[in-house]
């Protein structure tokens, strides 16, 4: 990611590095909330009794709650003071990762995720604005930045793992717990370590932008998660999709004309900005689908432990940082950013189209194994010039909504992907099960049977809209190579 020269010079403060392992441990928390979750989910839905078709907002409530508060958390750093509001977001996190961990029923669990993600929006951009702030040397800031960048997309290993640990060892409610002493060093370090900025005297909230944006981000996902129960033409279903449109509407014609908009248009009305909103909104879907069926799979059908479920997804996760940092870092002032972006796309929706042959009994190294490899390196080979290119060129008081827009594109994108997706597979498997189900003495098989038919139906979509992400960063996408200049480089070649 490009960052602009600040020209604040505190990067002389002999304990920047320190101050750097704080920040990154506050991002790190955030990044493997999104997956840790996931490998306690069958645990959790288990013990509080959560149907099939509410599970997913156990993902959900905290990536809509992220994605959809990520922009006004930025303009709150910028009112009240980043290491304020990073502190305010580590102490919040903390104590809804603590009511979840004590929940006692289903809206419990989904309120506390979703408190943890209004947080983590408050967190995630001050943290980044710190960063850029405390490093101002280019050698440093490279640096600092491909550490910071590695540890996030090593976020979501840590989460699988330490989700899978946590589960079996102890219990799916320390995969909420272990927030809390994580966020309690990084606020100690926070104290000690990081410079305070005094917040921007003249910026306002923009408090309807949110209610628009949020509101029609909810009703639209909302929407796709009661799709499942009640069908696509409920007058409840098209009524929810309705609003939110409706909504997403007239938050468009307000940012237009508030004094201080939320999203300013101007930053994606640029086609390539707006090429690569889509095209990380549109892989995320898939990714987020994959991270829950496969979850589901390893754990319910294959009967994999918590752990063993959870190392399955390590290489995927090394194909991604490979794929990212090897691939793209070293190739990216070379070729025109669709050249791999779109290739990439064709890889992830490649791997997902040999998802589409799991079965009951299929084996982990000959079937699942190799379309992770496909999909990291895809999803690798896509994250770094879409982070890039949207983030390259933009004045310094417009970088930090920015990348508060890539982020949200791609919260957002989980969002809709999980609703979506896990409706697709819950009313295929209900539909094969019924058709199916003639000899009750083979109920248990046709219900296994019917399980992974619904996860592979989903999978076929997942893969068709990889392949229109890929379409549409290859027409939306036409910004030239880079020229070659170190400077340029948005991860050096040399990230850990």
């Amino acid at each position: 990611m490009t960052v602009p020269h600040t020209g604040e010079h505190v990067g002389a403060d002999p304990r920047r590095w320190w101050a750097l392992v704080v920040i990154a441990l506050a991002q790190l928390m955030v990044v493997l909330d999104a997956t840790i979750v996931n490998i306690a989910l069958p645990s959790a839905q288990s013990d509080l009794h959560i149907s099939d078709g509410d599970r997913q907002w156990v993902v959900t409530a905290y990536t809509l709650a992220f994605g959809g508060l990520l922009l006004l958390g930025g303009r709150i750093a910028d009112l009240v003071g980043r290491k304020r509001t990073f502190v305010i977001g580590l102490i919040g996190f903390a104590a809804a990762s603590a009511l979840g961990g004590a929940a006692t029923g289903s809206a419990m669990l989904f309120g506390a995720r979703a408190l943890q993600g209004a947080f983590a929006a408050l967190l995630a951009p001050s943290a980044l604005s710190l960063l850029t702030t405390t490093f101002t040397d280019p050698k440093e800031r490279g640096k600092a930045f491909g550490i910071y960048g590695a540890l996030a997309g090593s976020g979501s290993a840590i989460g699988f793992i330490a989700g899978g640990l946590l589960t079996e060892y102890l219990d799916w409610r320390w995969c909420l717990y272990v927030n809390i002493p994580i966020a309690v060093l990084a606020v100690v370090g926070a104290f000690a370590l990081l410079h305070d900025r005094p917040g921007r005297a003249g910026a306002r909230l923009d408090v309807p932008g949110a209610v628009l944006g949020c509101g029609g981000l909810v009703a639209i996902v909302y929407g796709f998660s009661e799709a499942q129960p009640r069908g696509w033409t409920d007058p409840l279903v098209l009524g929810l999709f309705a609003a939110g449109i409706a909504l997403l509407v007239a938050f468009v014609w307000w940012q237009a004309r508030a004094p201080q908009p939320l999203l300013p248009l101007h930053i994606v009305k640029d086609r390539n900005r707006a090429g690569c909103f889509l095209t990380m909104g549109l892989a995320v879907i898939g990714l987020f689908g994959l991270f829950l069926f496969l979850t589901y799979y390893l754990q319910g059908v294959l009967g994999y432990s918590p752990v063993k479920a959870g190392l399955s997804f390590l290489p995927l996760t090394a194909a991604i940082i490979v794929g990212s940092t090897q691939i793209s870092a070293r190739l990216m002032n070379r070729l025109a950013p669709r050249m791999l972006m779109v290739p990439g796309m064709v890889l992830a929706s490649a791997g997902m189209v040999l998802l589409t042959r799991l079965e009951v009994g299929s084996s982990y190294a000959s079937h699942l194994l190799p379309a992770m490899l496909l999909m990291g390196l895809g999803m690798g080979l896509t994250f770094m010039p879409v982070f890039a290119t949207a983030t390259a060129g933009v004045a310094p008081h417009d970088a930090g909504v920015t990348s508060a827009t890539v982020n949200t594109a791609q919260q957002v994108g989980g969002s809709i992907g999980t609703a979506l997706l896990n409706t697709i597979a819950t009313t295929s498997s209900a539909a094969y099960i019924t058709a199916h189900l003639r000899d009750p003495s083979r109920k248990e098989l046709v219900t296994q049977e019917g399980i992974v038919h619904g996860y592979t139906v989903a999978i076929w979509w997942a893969a068709g809209i990889m392949l229109l992400a890929g379409l549409i960063a290859g027409l939306m996408v036409t910004v030239r190579a880079p020229r070659h200049a170190p400077a340029q480089h948005s991860v050096p070649e040399s990230v850990p």
